[in-house]
């Protein structure tokens, strides 16, 4: 065992040595005369080494565990017409090429030349017409498929890695796998060119031998044209066949090869588990052979010794699938198992909180080899929701989806659509900001994000777009602009129970007091989390988590209700409230409500705790066409409508409110800093 181990790594160690010296051998033979018995051992090395790459071909499970075939299979040609070199040379010169070739024109075709060439034929057809034709449209098909899979084969592993089920190196593994596989059957599209440039090489010699050698037998050596055109025709069809052999064993392993997909397992497993594993199919075959065995003007015997022989075979392959199972069977019947587990059919449960779907024409955005950025930009927009809002997104995922139109693209929330756009990849888009001068030719559609009137141009209509006044963006911008509109509008929705654990435990590692005395003591997990979502409901950025935190721990012990603890913790941030409203000049422009409406909130929201009635509709669609009316006139003065009121009616007035005016800043005096002057310059009446 130790002395394979050192001829082994002897070998490896010394190969590429031995392979330039090969390669110098190939093209040297086709320069200096070989001996008849070094050409004959050659020979027998051809076809040796013809049939340890079909057993390899046929070992093989995949196409990349074999990816050395391409260049292997350019070596074995030259090699083969390296050897009809030197053979043509020594049956021109000799009349005699060793005794490889000489047995296999006597042996192999009963020493027939007519015969021996029409078998030539035959062999060259089947490896040049059959299975070179096929392989080499099998690797071009599976090649062109391969390069348009990338993309979304490459936007899956991105996925996997942003959801976390894969690391950075098994997600670096799988995309140098993805482009060998590319390299792989490019390469073979190629290769397979080799072996048919071969058969039309055969052809070739064989005209060239039988012509050269008839002129010479007749010409130079004085031989009768029969016996000159016996001898010839004979030593190069036995030439033609010891090589065309090896050359269809080849050709017979690259139709393997290129044809291996979908398998776990070799050529020979698959078979059996496959074929052997339809009882019934074998049986009807039987049947069908015992019918022709007793039809009259048929040949018997063959015929009823293979429907014996297959329907022992189908009661052989039916038994052994009731009693004992195969070994592939034994291996796919735990997976089966497995499958069938409750963990695994709650793993297909399992939603994304957020993923994006792509169609076709868009799945160049997310492929970094096309110079998409899509992937970077999710990643920018997770950074900046943190940042501006203090929520750690959760991993989005990107996938594609045949079945949208080519262009469009779908925003999922916990696998729910969202939001739909639609995209140009090659063109940009135009938004009018309500200053645009003139018109510019394009695609009229709407910004998907806040539906801006735009128009989607072309690349070179840019600078004139701008110098209208037209805000142009790139196509990637567009979907990441739309994408974080939607992930602020819907933060409150995406923070679960563990995203709120993990802000808790990132608090704890710097105050872990403040969590301490709060959670589990006077509040869950779960009430935390309602309140945090009341917040972001509105727009209230939660990154202050430690303020967030004291003031639920001060107001926790007298009131449970969300909703309190809600409005105790934005009068905590009046501050950072009071910088995202419009405040010009130490002055907030600002609408009230009329007193009698604060009324009536505050007696239809303590009615609704108790279970009683709620506001009467007249009076709120009165107060929703007030509202609307004082919004369009602060509008009209060049201001940003926000609605004032006591802190008891705030909540209730923002709820009735936010299905007509979802973007409508309410809030109430005590969230507005001290420093800064509220002028009213509109009252909400009914």
């Amino acid at each position: 065992m130790q002395t394979n181990h050192t001829v082994m790594g002897a070998l490896l160690k010394n190969s590429d040595l031995m392979l330039a010296v090969g390669v110098i051998a190939m093209l040297a033979m086709m320069v200096i005369p070989l001996p008849a018995f070094i050409l004959s051992l050659l020979l027998a090395l051809n076809l040796t080494l013809a049939l340890v790459i079909l057993m390899v071909g046929i070992y093989t499970r995949e196409p990349l565990q074999f990816s050395v075939f391409p260049s292997l299979l350019l070596l074995t040609t030259l090699f083969r017409l390296s050897l009809n070199v030197s053979s043509t040379r020594l049956i021109l010169l000799h009349g005699y090429a060793g005794e490889v070739i000489q047995k296999f024109g006597e042996f192999v075709v009963g020493g027939n030349p007519v015969v021996g060439f029409i078998v030539f034929l035959i062999l060259v057809v089947i490896q040049f017409v059959v299975i070179t034709r096929g392989a080499e449209r099998v690797s071009e098909v599976a090649a062109r498929f391969t390069l348009d899979a990338m993309p979304g084969k490459q936007m899956s592993i991105d996925a996997d890695l942003n959801a976390g089920l894969i690391n950075d190196q098994e997600a670096r593994r799988r995309r140098r796998e993805i482009e060998r596989e590319a390299d792989f059957y490019g390469a073979m599209d190629g290769a397979s060119k080799f072996v048919r440039g071969d058969a039309i090489a055969s052809l070739v010699i064989v005209a060239i031998n039988i012509i050269g050698g008839f002129v010479i037998g007749m010409a130079q050596q004085g031989l009768p044209w029969n016996e000159a055109l016996h001898r010839y025709t004979l030593l190069t069809v036995g030439d033609g066949l010891v090589t065309a052999i090896p050359a269809l064993l080849i050709s017979t392993a690259t139709g393997i090869i290129v044809t291996r997909a979908a398998s776990e397992d070799n050529l020979a497993g698959d078979v059996a588990g496959q074929v052997l594993t339809q009882p019934r199919g074998i049986a009807i075959a039987a049947g069908a052979l015992a019918v022709l065995g007793i039809m009259p003007g048929l040949p018997k015997l063959p015929f009823l010794i293979l429907a014996a022989l297959f329907g022992g075979l189908a009661y052989a392959v039916r038994g052994a699938g009731r009693t004992v199972p195969s070994e592939a069977a034994a291996e796919a019947e735990p997976e089966k198992e497995k499958a069938g587990t409750p963990e695994s059919v709650t793993q297909l449960l399992a939603v994304d909180p957020l993923e994006i779907e792509l169609g076709y024409g868009l799945l160049s955005l997310a492929d970094p080899s096309r110079g998409g950025d899509l992937m970077d930009r999710v990643g920018l927009i997770r950074r900046q929701v943190a940042l501006e809002i203090g929520f750690v997104l959760p991993l989005v995922r990107v996938r594609d989806n045949m079945q949208l139109p080519p262009n469009a693209y779908v925003v999922k929330l916990r696998g729910v659509d969202l939001a739909r756009g639609e995209i140009y990849p090659e063109r940009l888009l135009a938004l009018d900001p309500g200053t645009a001068r003139g018109e510019v030719a394009g695609i009229d559609t709407r910004d998907p994000a806040f539906g801006l009137p735009a128009r989607w141009i072309a690349g070179g209509e840019r600078e004139r777009a701008e110098t209208l006044g037209y805000t142009v963006v790139d196509p990637p911008a567009v979907l990441a602009t739309h994408l974080t509109h939607l992930v602020k509008t819907h933060a409150y929705q995406l923070l679960g129970r563990q995203e709120v654990k993990a802000l808790l435990d990132a608090v704890r590692e710097g105050t872990p007091v403040v969590v301490d005395e709060l959670v589990p003591n006077l509040m869950t997990t779960g009430e935390v989390q309602k309140v945090l979502q009341n917040l972001l409901r509105e727009g209230v950025a939660i990154r202050d988590m430690v303020t967030i935190l004291e003031t639920l721990a001060d107001w926790a012990p007298v009131t449970k209700d969300p909703d309190r603890l809600t409005e105790a913790v934005r009068q905590a941030l009046a501050r950072q409230i009071t910088r995202d409203l419009p405040v010009r000049d130490g002055r907030l422009t600002a609408i009230a409500l009329s007193p009698a409406l604060e009324e009536q909130l505050l007696r239809a929201a303590e009615s609704g705790e108790r279970g009683g009635q709620v506001i009467d509709p007249d009076v709120l669609h009165r107060a929703v066409q007030s509202l609307d009316t004082e919004a369009r006139r602060v509008l009209a003065q060049g201001h940003e409508p926000v609605v004032v009121c006591s802190p008891l009616a705030r909540l209730y007035f923002r709820r009735l409110t936010e299905r007509s005016l979802p973007n409508l800043k309410v809030v109430s005096y005590n969230e507005i800093a001290g420093e800064v002057r509220i002028e009213v310059t509109g009252t909400v009446t009914v």
